[in-house]
């Protein structure tokens, strides 16, 4: 059992990295489960009331709960794979002190990069004055001081040549069980 946190800002990768990873772990016989943050927002009713859970509380608030829910499931024996923005410090602390086999990924993309990629329009909108608190761009985030992996972006590398690296890196770590 373990708890693989792929973090960054939006568009950087996360989920992509987090399917293709869990994917990858099933083929290999270990009990996955997949959590993504826009899909953990919904669950939790985060989206009902979006100027109050926008803010930097909310999403603080909102982490801890994906945090509790991946001790649960760590817990219970599975591999949790979550991919999620989350750049707070205090949840990066927590992780740390309390989810099994915790491993943090953080995939460090240029806002240029970002913009350009842009696939829900966060950054275009942003632009447009037409949303606000955005992670990294007008809400403060803290990248992680102690990732045990940081993935610089290289247009050269494909998520395919990420995912062979995380999961030969996820391996290696003594403390992996199933």
């Amino acid at each position: 059992m373990r708890v693989i946190w792929i973090t960054g800002l939006s568009a950087s990768g996360k989920t992509t990295l987090a399917k293709d990873v869990a994917r990858r772990l099933r083929e290999q016989g270990v009990n996955v489960v997949f959590l993504d943050g826009d899909e953990l927002r919904e669950v939790f009713g985060a989206t009902l009331f979006s100027s109050q859970n926008h803010g930097r509380e909310g999403r603080l608030a909102l982490a801890f709960q994906y945090a509790h829910l991946c001790r649960i499931l760590a817990q219970q024996g599975l591999t949790v794979v979550i991919a999620t923005i989350s750049l707070f410090r205090e949840i990066h602390v927590w992780n740390r002190a309390n989810l099994p086999g915790y491993f943090e990924v953080y995939l460090k993309v240029p806002i240029e990069e970002l913009r350009r990629r842009d696939p829900k329009g966060i950054y275009r909108r942003f632009d447009a004055g037409e949303l606000a608190d955005v992670a990294g761009l007008d809400l403060q985030v803290d990248a992680p001081e102690a990732a045990d992996w940081v993935v610089e972006f290289d247009p050269n590398r494909s998520i395919a040549t990420i995912a062979d690296e995380l999961m030969n890196r996820v391996m290696e770590r003594k403390d992996y069980e199933d």
